[in-house]
Order: C-alpha cells, then structure tokens, then sequence
C-alpha cells in the first residue's frame, strides 16, 4: 500500500509541476502587462506540435528541437502578440474589454490554424522532453519559481515590474520603459507555456482542442494564488495534483459511481469552480468598460440581403442541404450571446454549456430516458427542454450579480468546463444518444424550414429584449452599471434576467442543432467552441442581430469543408484586430469609406460670421470668477435662461471687489452672495418643476464611519439634508466627501452608523431602491449611457424612478434645453457640457425629492453653470432637497443655504456660506 502512495505521489508531482508552471506564467504575465493569458493554452499546444515536428517528423535531435521550440519560437511568439496585438491595444486605451477578446482571439487563431496545419486527430507520439520521473519537472518548476520570484523581489527590473503593476502610467512618468516590461513578461509567459505544453504532450493526447483545454483548466492555481503570489501558485498545483492522484485509489459503487470517478479525475475543474465562484475577484483590473461609442447602425438593405440568403438553400440538396441546416440552429445560439454580451454587456463564455443540456434534455425526454417523464414527441421535448434549462442560467447569472469583468469571465468559463467534464462526460451522455426530428419534418428541406420559424421566433424575443423599457434599462445596465442603479435600474435582476433569458435561447439552439444532426454529440459543445462562439459573435457586433446570423453562417460555412480549422482562423484574426474596429465590421466599412465635407448654405455662413464677430467683441471673464475659468473650454450649447416664472433671489449688495457673472440673458447675479431663504415663485404662474412629493422627507445620517483596508474615510459623521434647501459639502482632496456621497446614494455601504430617509432606516438599501424611493444621484465622472439616445437617457430615469407622469422625461428634456434636435441625438457623439446636462435631466426625470450632485459644474462653461444655478435654486424653491459636493467655492457661495466643511473623515465645520467660507479664509490668511 505505502508503494502505491508512493507511486501515486510521484504521478501527482508530476501533474502538478505542469500545473504550477502554467501559474507561474500566468502570473507573471498578468502582473508585467495587466492581461489574462487565455491564450496560454493554445501556445503551449503550438509548442507541442512544433518540437513533434521537428523530433518524429523532420528526425532532428531533440536537443535541436527543445532549443528551437522553447528558446527561440515560444519567447518569440510571447514578444510577437505584445508587440502587435495587445501593445496598440494599451496604446488605444487600454480598454479591458477588448484586451480580453483579442486574448481569447490568439487563442482561437492558434487552435485553428494548429487544426489546419496538422489536423484534427490526435497524436500519442510527442517526444519526451523530460523522463516521467517527476523530481526533473518539479526541479525545473523549483528553480524557475525562485529564479522568477528572485528576480521580482531583489532586482532593478523587479523593481520596474512592481511599479509598472502597481501605475503603468506613473511609471512611464518616472522613466521606467513598460514596453520593455511587458516585452520581458510576454517572452517569460510564452516560454513557461511552451515548457507546459512539451511536458505534457506526452502524457495526454496531443490534438488542437484537448491540450489547450487541459492547460486553461489548471488556470485555478493562479486565481487561488490571486495571480500575484508566485508560492502560493506553485503549492496549490502540487497539493491538487497529488490529491487528484491519489483519488483515483477509490473505486465507488452505485448510482453516483461516474460522478464521483469524474469529480476525481477532474480535482483542477473542481478547483476553478471554487476559486471563481467562491474566492474574492482576482483584482481591480476585472472590470471591463464599455467603449464609449454608438451603436454602430445596420447598413440598409442587409436584412433584405439576409432573409435571400437564408431562403436560398431551400433549393439545395443533398449534402449542401444537410450542412446548411446547422446555419438556423446555430444562429439561435449565438443570439443567447447577443442577449447576454451585445443588450446586458456581461461576459459569458459558458453558453456552449447550456446549448448542450437543451440538445441533452431534448433527446432524453424524446427517449424516455429523463428521471421522472414520460417519453414526449420531439417539439415537445424541445420545449420542455428549454424550460428546464432557462433557470440553470442562474449557474452564470447568479455570479454575475457580484463579479464583472475577468472574474465574470473565469466564472462562466468555470460552469462550461464543469458541465462539459461533470454532465456530458456521464454514460447516458455518451452512449449512443440518437434524437430524431419532429413528424412531418423528417427531411432536411421541411426540417429547415421548422427552423427558420423557430429562429424568426429568436430573433422576434431578441429584438423585444432592445426596445421599450427593458430595452433601455439593458442597455443603461451595459453602458454604465453605476449610473444604471442610480437612475433606479434593479442591475441584479436584470442580469439574472439576461442570463436566464440566453440559456434558454442557447437551449433552444443546442435542441435544434441537435436534432439536425439526428444525434448528441458531446464535442459539439465543448468548451472551447463557446470561447470561438464568443469571439465570433463579438467580433462581428455583439449587439447586432444580424452579425449573429452572419457568425452562424461563416462557422458553418467554412468548416464544411474537409478541413476544420478555417472557421477558427478566421475567427481569430478578427479577434485580434477587435482594437481597431470594436464595432466590429459594420463599422470598419464605415471608416474606410470616404467621407463628404458637409457645406453651410447661406444663412449657415452668415450665422457662422456673426457668431465669431461676438465672440471676438466677447469680454473674456476674469480669472476670479472661478466656475467658468476650471471648467471645459469645449463648445456647447449653453442651458437656457430660467424661465420667467422661476425663482430668482435678489442679489442683494455686492461685496467691494468681487466680479459679477453674467447669465445667458445678461442679468448680473452675485457669486459673493453668502446667505439667503429660498425664494418664491414669481407671480402665480406654475412652477417649472412639479413640486417634491413627499416633500418633508429629510435625509440624515448618524454616527457613520467608514473604513477601507485600515483607513477610516468616514469617522462619525452626522448630518441632515432638509427640504426646499441647498447643502454644500467642501473641503480638500481626501477629505471623505466621495465617501459620505456614496454612502448616502448606496453604493457604498457604511460599516457603522445609520442613513434614514424620514422615518425609514435605508442604511442597507442598494441605490436602485434609494432611487425609486426618491433620492437621486449624478456622479463627478460623467454618467450616461452612450449608446442611448438623449431621449432614451432622461427616460431612463423617469422609468425607473418613482413618477408615474409620462411628460416627465420631456419636461426635463426641455427644462435642459435638450429637445429638438438634441432628444434623438447618440450621447456617444455630445460633448462633456451637453452630456453633463443629460445626467443631470436623468436625476430629474423621475421627480426625486432628494437630488445629490456630486460636483455638477464639471465640465460646463460660465454661462451653463449660472443656468445651472437657477435651476437649483428653483428646485429647491419647489420642496426638493440638494446636497452638493463642489470645489468650486464661488458656486457654492452662490448657491448653498448651508456649507459643511470636511476634513480627515469629520465634519470640522457648519453654518452659511458667508461665516464658514470667511472663518476658512482667516484661518489660511493667519496660517
């Protein structure tokens, strides 16, 4: 018995020095570049075949070969992709999103072209590197380990690394060359994927798709070690891969018997299910921002062109016909990730997953062989499936609701391995499981013709998920999730909303493909087909029903042929450039193609000449009126004038000295002003704004404190928010004033102390509830959702929000000054001043009675943010209570019933403007 453990320990050192040195490589390219390797896999796959070849095939020695493959093409392959794929890409932005999907492109691109070159059958000749004896592998991972943590911690380019992980920018800054770090980090990582992929190929089958499977899997080593803990990678592979052998001692009876058996010859699937649905997210790189363009508009005539193409094959025959039935089919599927990705904006590369249990479960229930039904006619069946699989799309959902980003995506990709490995792997699953198609359908052409009524039924539910409300509330979700919850997007529910809704569109076709084949087919679903599913459909326009449709085609299309692998490459160059055109192709034609100068005709010219003789004659303001002089200079259109019935306050005596600001309309306001009441309405005309609703509901906060990783921002912080006033928040840089923001909006939850709204407690609320409850929010970073249009945005908040007014969204259009012809006009397109002025009609639109503004005057011009101001005073005149967070002590001066000064986490300081801002300016002048 103490032989067999040994033996077994022995075998499981050996796995886990492959493992922990794809940890190692992992880490160190994410910590040099900021990029998760999805492609580590397939170049440890290339380097595999590339020393085959040179060693069986060309009869080189195998020192010859090891120095080519792991010397000069794996660290060549790692300079080559950060040189022309991922460096533009940093040099473009550095947009997360994109960085992921030109990773998952190399390795589609690589698994493609490995299946063209040397097909797709597997091969159990690869030479042997390193004997089977482990202590050799585990003496290289040792000594790369300690070389590589050695390096890091004791060495100037340690150094460098460290401080290129921690701020790439201010690196550059301070003279450290980050190309030459992340150059260095990507010929380390190619390398140690080489290594990875040479010492197991002899042990396991060498083929395009299992190797790089097989290496993604043990990815979990790195996530456990947060991917930056070198020793913590490299214990967790040996631990595993010991545990994993030594499981395979047990031999369980019973129904449970091939679950079991899988679970232990699977240990690293298990602990990347567990290392990304349970632990913490792998860090703050994880969040993936939408680029912040529209939406790129369908070329007219395509869906024309579309309906012809799909029809076409109705006159085909024979094996055409066959092949062109998996076209409706697997463009169904790839719709679930225009629901997820392209309307949600999550990442989800498990829906191979789901596509698979419709395709399981329908021929199951078809055979009479699922647990507890009886057999049921193949539609049936298929929809039933559907029902059954809808909610396992909670299995990705539910993750979704707390991770985002790369940790969404290693979630996802966590629950497709799982499925694959844990259900399709199972005996019922393999075991000749026909599926017939439904009666009346039997051949190819009437089989066709039931899926393109089944894929216009996807593609009518898929355009419902675009518009109308859901619609809106999807894409604010996709654009901004922050702003979405605080416009009064219930972000949770919407995502599990997206997910469930994408399962049972990828049930329904994985049924359908199914049953096209007349058969189950486990590899048709495997988990590196949703990673090309995925960059397919991304790549050709997430949210394009038609790129979808178009992505179907092309995969299969161009793997009809004899030889696999074209689709793939294809796939994957397109990936790689997603950086140049992340509208994908629509949008490239649409940069390529010329573009015509639009002409001013006569009455554009003479407005043109008369607006640059004002704004030459224009007296420029003077450097201490403040708002004006810090904010963008870009051209917009100014707010409007208030109205004549709105609230103005008298502005009173000016103090000796200080500059006045002209409005829009020419009347001089008082910035010094210091203190006064609200002002009522002029006259008995109606108010601009309908009034606050529940009007005397006050905002306070007691006792709140704050902390993050040791550092108190908030200690005991007190304050009340009435109505019809305007409460000011200053103080320096650091201060807690963000801090106490979120608190109060509820994106950021207190550790003590409570929030009430009225009599409520709301201290636990998320801020979409806080949203509907009347507390309204816009952020210092501008919050809009680029791909809506103006109108769509402001109605967004008036949807979400708590009025039940349809005007709603048009009064705060016009109140802004964004009617016509600005209300259809893509945000994407509106400079900062207009854009903030969209945010700030959003927060109105659904009629809250508390309106926080953190520093709204941010990008507006003089004249917007004297507009501005009258606005706020008259909100505040009509029963809605303001807290704004502002730099600018001029603003404030002219707005603020009430200042608080804040410092180190504390309120230091209370009262009006005038005896707060003059005690503050004694204070500096006596220091």
């Amino acid at each position: 018995m103490s032989s067999l453990t040994y033996d077994l320990t022995l075998a499981g050192l050996s796995v886990g020095s492959a493992a922990a040195l794809t940890g190692v490589g992992l880490i160190v390219t994410y910590r040099a570049t900021g990029v998760l390797n999805f492609a580590h896999g397939a170049i440890a796959m290339v380097c595999a075949y590339v020393l085959r070849q040179c060693v069986v095939e060309w009869g080189w020695p195998l020192w010859a070969g090891a120095v080519v493959t792991m010397l000069i093409l794996a660290p060549v392959m790692g300079v080559v992709l950060e040189r022309f794929v991922f460096r533009p890409l940093s040099v473009l932005g550095g947009d997360p999103a994109q960085t992921l999907v030109a990773s998952i492109g190399v390795f589609v691109l690589l698994v493609g072209g490995a299946a063209l070159l040397w097909g797709q059958g597997a091969r159990d000749d690869a030479p042997e590197l390193v004997s089977a004896d482990p202590w050799g592998q585990l003496s290289v991972v040792l000594v790369l380990a300690a070389g590589v943590g050695a390096v890091i911690r004791w060495t100037r380019f340690g150094r460098e690394l460290r401080a290129v992980v921690d701020d790439r920018g201010l690196a550059v800054l301070g003279g450290i060359d980050a190309d030459r770090v992340a150059v260095a980090g990507w010929a380390f990582g190619a390398f140690t994927a080489g290594l990875t992929g040479v010492l197991l190929a002899p042990f396991v089958r060498l083929d395009p798709y299992g190797l790089p499977l097989l290496v993604m899997e043990v990815v979990a080593v790195a996530v456990a070690a947060r991917m930056r803990s070198l020793p913590v990678a490299v214990v967790v592979a040996l631990v595993i891969g010991v545990a994993q052998s030594q499981l395979t001692r047990l031999h369980p009876s019973g129904r449970a018997e091939p679950l079991l058996q899988a679970v232990g010859a699977n240990l690293f699937v298990v602990a990347l299910l567990v290392a990304c649905l349970a632990l913490p997210r792998i860090g703050t790189r994880d969040v993936l921002p939408r680029t912040a363009t529209a939406r790129v508009p369908t070329p007219q005539g395509a869906w024309i062109v579309a309906v012809i193409l799909f029809l076409i094959p109705l006159g085909f025959a024979g094996s055409d016909l066959h092949t062109s039935v998996q076209v409706p089919a697997l463009g169904v599927v790839l719709l679930s990730l225009v629901v997820v990705t392209g309307r949600g904006g999550q990442i989800s590369l498990g829906q191979a997953a789901y596509a698979g249990l419709g395709a399981l479960f329908t021929a199951l229930l078809a055979a009479g062989r699922f647990p507890g039904l009886p057999r049921l006619p193949e539609l049936a069946a298929l929809a039933l499936a559907v029902v059954l699989v809808a909610p396992l799309g909670l299995l990705t959902g539910w993750p979704a609701i707390t991770r985002r980003g790369l940790a969404l995506a290693l979630a996802t990709f966590a629950v497709g391995v799982g499925v694959s490995r844990f259900v399709f792997a199972q005996p019922y699953a393999t075991s000749g499981l026909s599926l017939g198609r439904p009666a009346g359908f039997e051949g190819d052409r009437a089989y066709y013709v039931l899926e393109l009524a089944l894929l216009t039924l996807a593609l009518t539910a898929t355009h419902a998920l675009r518009r109308g409300r859901t619609g809106r509330a999807l894409a604010a979700m996709r654009d901004h999730e922050s702003g979405a919850s605080a416009a009064g997007v219930q972000v949770p529910a919407l995502k599990l909303l997206a997910f469930v809704a994408g399962a049972a569109l990828a049930a329904l076709g994985g049924g359908m493909l199914g049953m096209g084949l007349r058969a189950f087919d486990p590899t048709a679903y495997d988990p590196v087909r949703g990673l090309l599913w995925f960059a397919a459909v991304v790549v050709l326009g997430a949210d394009s029903t038609l790129g979808a449709l178009t992505a179907a085609a092309l995969l299969v299309g161009l793997d009809a042929g004899a030889r696999g692998g074209v689709a793939a490459a294809l796939v994957g160059v397109l990936a790689v450039l997603v950086g140049r055109f992340p509208g994908g192709p629509y949008e490239a034609v649409r940069r390529l193609r010329p573009r015509r100068e639009a002409g001013l005709t006569t009455a554009g010219l003479q407005a043109r000449r008369r607006l640059r003789r004002a704004l030459r004659t224009a007296t420029p303001p003077t450097a201490a009126s403040g708002a004006g002089a810090r904010h963008s200079q870009e051209p917009s259109t100014a707010l409007p004038a208030a109205p004549a019935n709105t609230p103005t306050a008298d502005p009173g005596g000016a103090r000796p000295g200080t500059p006045l600001r002209a409005d829009p309309g020419g009347v001089e306001q008082d910035p010094s002003r210091r203190s006064r009441p609200p002002a009522p309405h002029a006259g008995n005309d109606s108010p601009p704004w309908p009034p606050a609703r529940g009007g005397r509901a006050v905002l306070t906060t007691h006792d709140l404190r704050a902390r993050y990783d040791g550092f108190t921002a908030l200690d005991g912080v007190d304050l009340t928010v009435p109505p019809g006033r305007i409460t000011a928040i200053i103080g320096p840089n650091g201060a807690g004033k963000t801090t106490l923001f979120h608190c109060l909006a509820g994106t950021v939850r207190p550790s003590q102390g409570r929030v009430r709204y009225g009599d409520r407690d709301i201290t636990r609320l998320p801020a979409h509830a806080r949203t509907r409850l009347g507390i309204a929010r816009t952020f210092q970073q501008l919050a809009v959702f680029p791909t809506l249009t103006v109108a769509e945005n402001v109605r967004v908040g008036a949807e979400q929000g708590r009025t039940t007014d349809p005007a709603a969204a048009d009064r705060a259009l016009r109140l802004f000054a964004l009617d016509a012809p600005l209300r259809d006009a893509p945000a994407a397109d509106l400079p900062t001043g207009t854009l903030r002025r969209v945010e700030l009609a959003r927060a109105l639109a659904g009629t809250p009675s508390v309106l926080l503004l953190d520093e709204p005057a941010a990008g507006l011009d003089t004249a917007e943010v004297t507009a501005l101001a009258r606005i706020l005073r008259a909100l505040a005149a009509d029963g809605t209570a303001l807290l704004v967070v502002e730099h600018d002590l001029d603003l404030v001066a002219d707005l603020a019933d009430v200042v608080h000064v804040m410092s180190a986490g504390r309120i230091i300081a209370s009262g009006p403007p005038a005896h707060v801002l003059d005690t503050l300016a004694a204070r500096e002048t006596a220091s």
